[in-house]
C-alpha cells in the first residue's frame, strides 16, 4: 500500500539544535477552488508538549487530532507508543480506514509521520513533510539545513513553506508555525 495522495496543503516539521518547529499553510482547496486562506492545521497537544499537523480532509484531520490526543492520554504522554497504537488502530478499524489524511506529530525527542496504512515513519535527517507541496518544502528545508547552519528550525520551516507556496498551487503563504524548545 502507499500513502494516500494528499493535496491542498503542506505540513513541514524540523528538529534542529534542540528545538522542534512545525508549520503548515492556511489554504483550503475544494477541487480547483480555493475556499479559505487562513485555516489552522497545526495544533499543540498534551499541555503544549506535543505538536501535530495534518494534511488531507479537515474533518478527518480533526478526528485524527482527537484520536492521537486520546492515545497520548492513554499512554501518559509517550509519543512513540501513542503513535504506534494510533497507526495500528487506524489500519484495523473499519471506520478509521476511511480517513483521508496524514498526521505529523512532534515532541522534543520524536518526529513521526503517521498514516492509515500503519506507517509510523521517523526521518533520518530531522526533516519531515506531507501534503501536495511536500517535495518542495522538504527539498528547501534540506538545503537550508545543509547550507545555512545559522538558521533556526523556525526560520527553516517558514522559508521552506514560503518556497513551497511559490510552486504548489494548493499551498499558500499564510503560514502557521509552532515551536517546542
Amino acid at each position: 500500500m502507499r500513502l494516500p495522495e494528499v493535496i491542498a496543503t503542506t505540513i513541514l516539521a524540523i528538529r534542529k539544535d534542540g528545538k522542534t518547529a512545525i508549520g503548515g499553510d492556511g489554504q483550503v482547496t475544494l477541487d480547483k477552488t480555493i475556499m479559505k486562506h487562513t485555516t489552522r492545521k497545526i495544533r499543540r497537544l498534551k499541555g503544549g508538549k506535543v505538536l501535530a499537523g495534518f494534511a488531507g480532509g479537515a474533518a478527518d484531520g480533526m478526528a485524527l487530532f482527537e484520536k492521537f490526543e486520546s492515545k497520548l492520554e492513554e499512554f501518559r504522554g509517550n509519543v512513540v507508543r501513542a503513535s504506534v497504537e494510533l497507526a495500528k488502530e487506524w489500519r484495523l478499524d473499519k471506520a478509521m480506514r476511511r480517513l483521508e489524511a496524514v498526521l505529523i506529530v512532534a515532541s522534543k525527542d520524536n518526529l513521526f509521520l503517521i498514516s492509515g496504512n500503519g506507517d509510523v515513519i521517523e526521518p533520518d535527517d530531522n526533516v519531515l513533510s506531507t501534503g501536495s507541496g511536500s517535495p518542495y518544502a522538504q527539498a528547501a528545508a534540506k538545503a537550508f539545513m545543509r547550507r545555512c547552519p545559522d538558521m533556526t528550525a523556525e526560520e527553516i520551516v517558514k522559508e521552506s513553506l514560503v518556497i513551497a507556496s511559490e510552486i504548489d498551487i494548493y499551498t499558500n503563504s499564510n503560514i502557521v508555525l509552532e515551536v517546542l524548545d
